[in-house]
């Protein structure tokens, strides 16, 4: 049952694959993030006077790099979940350059700022968010590699449309 496209047409765009994806992967690490840290009974960022900045600055980054991460995997021909890998390695630097830049930003000396990067970069926030971005972009990478169709009903048939 391909379409009139053929059976090499995607159903999902990558750039509608790529949206869906980051949207997935900010509510994921943002959700990951706070359990964790419930689970723990430990702040994410445990370097006081920091402020909200670091965490802000990091997701931001990591978000970029995600993206950055995965884009050119869901653009291939025949995208690989290698890329799942790559996209969960970058993420994971982003977040972690972007608490050490946001550490800076946020008024804090050097060594506070490079603290709270290194405290994430080995703790399991690092996981946590190396590990919802390998999730999301499998799913993304899911997305465009997959060839299915809208969902049907039984009594549906192509005749109808």
């Amino acid at each position: 049952m391909s379409g009139p496209e053929g059976p090499s047409a995607t159903p999902v765009h990558p750039a509608v694959a790529l949206a869906l994806g980051a949207a997935g992967y900010v509510a994921l690490v943002i959700f990951g993030l706070g359990m964790t840290s419930l689970v723990l009974d430990r702040d994410v960022i445990a370097v006081p006077g920091l402020g909200q900045v670091p965490g802000v600055i990091g997701t931001i980054l990591s978000a970029i790099g995600f993206a950055g991460g995965v884009w050119p995997w869901l653009r291939a021909t025949r995208p690989s979940y290698g890329g799942a890998g790559v996209s969960a390695v970058l993420a994971y630097l982003g977040y972690v350059a972007g608490i050490a830049i946001g550490g800076i930003f946020s008024g804090a000396d050097a060594a506070a700022a490079f603290s709270a990067a290194g405290g994430v970069a080995v703790s399991w926030f690092g996981l946590v968010v190396a590990g919802a971005a390998g999730a999301a972009a499998w799913g993304a990478l899911a997305l465009v590699r997959t060839h299915a169709e809208r969902p049907r009903w039984p009594w549906e048939s192509e005749d109808d449309e």
